[in-house]
This record gives C-alpha cells, sequence and structure tokens, in this order.
C-alpha cells in the first residue's frame, strides 16, 4: 500500500479543521475526504469502500469520537483510528486507545507531527498487507484444496492424492472419524478428470442393509412397499464422476458381494428390476476400521478390499500433527466469518495456547465445532480462550483428578504465548522470556515453533 493508494476520512465538526487537514494531507499524496459529523462519518463507511486511516475528533455533539470509533471497528476493522483531541480530554484519548484507536492526537498539532504519523501507519498498513500476500502464497503451498497442513505426514498425503487423481483407480483413505476423509475424497475429485461432473458422497453406516441397497443401486416400481417410482440410484447419479462411500467397513456381507459385483462388470441393477445398467463412476471409499483385521476376523470379504484397497491413504490423527492447528484456525475462522456475518481476524494468545494443548480425540472435526462455537459467542473479531468452551482432556489420574501437564508441554505453551504476544519478534519475545535469542531459537526448534 502506497501514500497514493492510501484512503484518509476526516471527521470534526468544524470546517476550518477539515480543511486545513486535508490541505496538509492531500500536498502528501493522500486521498482524503472529510465528513462533518459521526453519522455522516458512519454512512461513508458503509457506502464507500475501505479506508486507510479515519482522523476523528473526540468532542462532537450528538455522536462523538468514540462512538465512531466503535462504529469504525465493526465497518472497517482493518482502518486505523486517530482520535484528535484537546489537552483537557487526553485522559479520554488515552482510554480510546484502549478501545481499539490506533493512536491520538492533542490540538493544535503542527502539519509535520500529522505527517510522521500518517507515514508511520501507510509503512505498518504496508507491512500488513505484504505479510497477508505472502502468507496466501505459504498457503497455496500447504494446500489441496480444502485441505491445509504443513506437516510432514501429511504433504505425503497430498503427493500421493495428487499422483492418485488422475489415474482413476479406486482410492481406499483410512483414518479416525473426523480426520477430514470426505474433504480429501472431494479433494480427489476436483484434481481428476472427471471434476465436471458429480461428487457423490453415501454414508454407509447411516442406513440399514435394504435402505442403502436401495440408496446405491436404486429400485423399480413396486419393488417394495412404498416404491412407488422407479428411483435411480448413487451410483447412476455419479456417472462420470466420482462415488464416495463413507464407512465401508459396516457394510453388510450381502452388500459387499453386490459391490464386488458393480466393481468388477461395471453394472448395477435396480431393486425389484432385470436390466443391467451400465454406470462409469471412480469409486472413492473410507473408514475408521481396520479392514485387514476385519477380513483376517471374517466381516469383510477379502476379495472386496483387494478391489477396494488399489491405492490406500492414511489420514492421520490431529494430535500427530499438532503444527497444523494455526492453519486449520485461520481456515475456519475466515469460513465462518462468512457464515456468520462476523469480522473474525484471529483467536488471542491464550485461546491459542489452549487449542494447540488440547488433544483433540474428535480431530479436525472437533476443532471446527470448538471454533463455531467460539466465533458464535465472541463479543468481537478476536475469539477468547472462554468464548471457545474447551474442556481439559488430560488422562484421570488416581483419584479422579487430572495429570498435570508435563515441563516440557508448560514451556512449549508459554513459548507460544510470548510469541503470539509480540507477533512473531523473537528478539522482544527473548526480552520478555530473559534468555537470549539463540536460547529462544533452540527451544522454537525443540518444539517445532521456527513456521
Amino acid at each position: 500500500m502506497t501514500a497514493e493508494k492510501t484512503r484518509v476520512l476526516v471527521v470534526d465538526d468544524e470546517e476550518i479543521v477539515r480543511e486545513s487537514l486535508g490541505g496538509w494531507l492531500a500536498q502528501d499524496g493522500l486521498q482524503v475526504e472529510s465528513a462533518p459529523d459521526g453519522p455522516a462519518a458512519v454512512e461513508r463507511m458503509k457506502g464507500e469502500g475501505k479506508w486507510s486511516i479515519l482522523l476523528v475528533d473526540l468532542k462532537m455533539p450528538g455522536m462523538d469520537g468514540i462512538q465512531v470509533l466503535e462504529e469504525a471497528r465493526r465497518l472497517q476493522p482493518d482502518a486505523a483510528v486517530v482520535i484528535m483531541t484537546a489537552y483537557a480530554t487526553v485522559d479520554t484519548a488515552v482510554a480510546a486507545i484502549k478501545r481499539g484507536a490506533y493512536d491520538y492526537l492533542v490540538k493544535p498539532f503542527d502539519p509535520e507531527e500529522l505527517s510522521l504519523l500518517i507515514q508511520k501507519i501507510v509503512s505498518q498498513q504496508q507491512l500488513v498487507h505484504e505479510n497477508a500476500v505472502l502468507r496466501k502464497a505459504l498457503r497455496r503451498e500447504y494446500d489441496f484444496h480444502d485441505v491445509v497442513s504443513k506437516s510432514p505426514a501429511m504433504r505425503q498425503v497430498f503427493e500421493l492424492a495428487r499422483v492418485a487423481a488422475p489415474s482413476g483407480s479406486t482410492v481406499l483413505i483410512l483414518g479416525e472419524s473426523g480426520t477430514g476423509k470426505e474433504v480429501l475424497a472431494r479433494a480427489i475429485h476436483e484434481e481428476s478428470p472427471r471434476k465436471e461432473a458429480p461428487f457423490v458422497a453415501v454414508s454407509c453406516a447411516a442406513l440399514s442393509e435394504s435402505l442403502l441397497e436401495s440408496e446405491l443401486f436404486g429400485h423399480e416400481r413396486g419393488a417394495f412397499t412404498g416404491a412407488t417410482a422407479r428411483r435411480k440410484g448413487k451410483f447412476e447419479a455419479a456417472h462420470g464422476g466420482t462415488l464416495f462411500l463413507d464407512e465401508i467397513g459396516d457394510v453388510s456381507p450381502k452388500l459387499q458381494v453386490d459391490l464386488l459385483r458393480v466393481l468388477e462388470e461395471r453394472k448395477v441393477q435396480r431393486v425389484g428390476g432385470n436390466e443391467p445398467v451400465d454406470v462409469d463412476v471412480r469409486i472413492v471409499a473410507a473408514t475408521n476400521r481396520d479392514l485387514r483385521q476385519a477380513v483376517a476376523a471374517g466381516k469383510f470379504r477379502e476379495d472386496l478390499f483387494y478391489r477396494l484397497n488399489v491405492i490406500s491413504i492414511q489420514l492421520p490423527p490431529l494430535r500427530d500433527r499438532k503444527e497444523d492447528v494455526p492453519l486449520l484456525v485461520e481456515r475456519f475462522l475466515e469460513l465462518l466469518a462468512v457464515e456468520l456475518g462476523k469480522p473474525l481476524t484471529g483467536v488471542s494468545a491464550e485461546a491459542l495456547a489452549a487449542l494447540m494443548a488440547h488433544a483433540w480425540p474428535g480431530n479436525v472435526r472437533e476443532l471446527r465445532n470448538v471454533l463455531e462455537r467460539g466465533a458464535v459467542v465472541a463479543q468481537g473479531s478476536v475469539v477468547q480462550l472462554e468464548d471457545l468452551g474447551l474442556k481439559p482432556t488430560a488422562p484421570a489420574a488416581p483419584g479422579g483428578k487430572a495429570v498435570p501437564p508435563s515441563l516440557d508441554e508448560v514451556e512449549r505453551r508459554h513459548v507460544i504465548e510470548v510469541l503470539s504476544y509480540t507477533g512473531g519478534n523473537v528478539t522482544q519475545a527473548a526480552r520478555i522470556l530473559r534468555i537470549d535469542r539463540v536460547t529462544l531459537y533452540n527451544k522454537m526448534r525443540r518444539y517445532q515453533l521456527r513456521d
């Protein structure tokens, strides 16, 4: 962001102040507009795009500078608000900073003082903009469509998925509940030549055998009570595309035979029908069960297992890739901000430390639900620790008390909290921790916090 692209809104009830400030700022190459009072400023913020800086008089009739500040935090959260005040109200201006104002100027002030402050704001906003661009570039590196990760294990998953996607071979995704198996299946579909055709998902554990049979293969009119019309199944609905069979390990023995036949013949027969129907479908299956163990126990057909297990992808649980938590938090908050219509900018240092320390038995799905709860409850744009409603997940010790965290875990959380507080400034964080920078870098490497 350069000075030429910086838009400044001057809000003051004195015309001479508005004209003077407008003239000074225009000489610095800034785009300057003005508003004579608070309500007019709010209307400008609502309807005229984004403002980089707001210069707001503290004492105005009707709607004062604090109220304008509060509206700016809601309508233009990225704008820097500078409060202009007389000497007698400096305490109030300081209080405004605590409520989100960038700084304050005491009237009368000279043009040089104003220019220096504006230059400082423009420079910081430019750094924020460049940082955002860099983060987007890094995110592209860490992305596989809607799946985000920077852990080595997940990078291997991405590489295998990218190789498997264009092949058309059957893929079996393994992993605990909530690890994102369907999200990965959709990503594989989007990377495949079939991406323009349907992606159809079926949960094999959610339906009884008879309902699942009808759901998968369809039925003819009169095939059973309530079958008043012919209905195509999911195989036909996914023709030309991808059929995702979730929880394939829960399929009954009879349906295992039927699925094997479809995979071998590429034809389905509707319930109550006699004519086979050709289908061109790519199968991606998923389960949280150990299918090899199920085969050994006689609960899953060995021939079907080998048909499904052409390319096997194992998704690691979230507890084994804690370095992905900040990435996932950022991604989910972006989505929730749109869904909820709230300007969510992040989580507090304490909240992030708690999220990093949590065991996540429900994996990524649990993290998403916790963040949704926090986003709904949060009073401002930053989700606080108390908003999350997290409950301790430490194992119980004899007597029912929770086992305290290890010394390493306590130190790791504290380092994360301090680094978050300093915005990643290692020198400042080392000063707060009262250690030298080399020691802090060593701890960051030890706890895998370098990124």
